[in-house]
């Protein structure tokens, strides 16, 4: 309140960075790729996970004809391997650090890590920053980074799966932050959509919820003027 004063306006609204691109997403159209899944259900809550410096995880619960943003450090709950490499992966990472979240894997330093771990596996123990690892997996010259990308959309679909299945989010769940829409193509053929069904008797429920890759260009920005509408209706 203060810093309106001092500002002189008539509203002011601090909103988190995450909470505005959640609030974004029934407002995207057009600027989303599906990945999978049937049609969204109306009415239904919608899950979110964004992987760049960090993990942030969110959902919107419809409310009344609007929605409201889940607060939430979804993304520091413990990582949960899945097959033998991702353990392998996650013994490499304890020897770094105590507890190790979704987030140590899920983010651009994840993706070094998880390079960190293949390698040293392989007994040609090496490290290599994020946006070179996509590069060269992109450009199919080195195996070891295209296998890197394959572990964490792997990874990054088990964490999806057990959003959807925790929210009911059967409007779908979406993917933002700087990684994956860089990723292009080779997101939706690498094992993401495959890991987010895999869920054994839940599998038939989430092979029904649509998972989407958010590609505006500036999304958060939707959602602040979402709710900059509602402030200035309510007032």
């Amino acid at each position: 309140e203060a810093l309106r004063l001092e500002c002189g306006f008539d509203t002011l609204v601090v909103v988190n960075d995450f909470s505005a691109l959640a609030r974004a997403l029934p407002h995207l159209g057009e600027q989303k790729r599906q990945v999978g899944g049937g049609a969204p259900e109306a009415d239904t809550p919608l899950g979110l996970l964004g992987a760049g410096t960090g993990l942030g995880v969110s959902g919107l619960i419809p409310c009344g004809g609007s929605w409201t943003a889940l607060r939430s450090e979804g993304g520091h709950v413990s990582f949960s391997p899945a097959n033998e490499t991702e353990v392998a992966i996650l013994q490499y990472a304890w020897r770094e650090f105590e507890h190790v979240s979704s987030e140590r894997m899920l983010s651009g330093a994840g993706v070094e890590l998880i390079y960190r771990a293949l390698s040293d596996r392989a007994g040609k123990p090496d490290s290599l920053g994020a946006p070179e690892i996509s590069r060269r997996a992109l450009s199919g010259e080195c195996t070891l980074c295209d296998q890197v990308l394959d572990v964490f959309c792997g990874m990054l679909g088990t964490a999806a799966g057990n959003l959807a299945i925790t929210l009911g989010a059967q409007g779908g769940v979406y993917i933002g932050g700087g990684i994956v829409p860089r990723l292009g193509q080779r997101f939706d053929a690498s094992p993401f959509r495959r890991r987010f069904e895999e869920k054994g008797r839940f599998s038939a429920y989430l092979a029904q919820v649509p998972t989407y890759v958010i590609t505006a260009e500036y999304p958060a920005f939707l959602g602040v003027s979402a709710i900059l509408s509602e402030k200035l209706a309510a007032a």
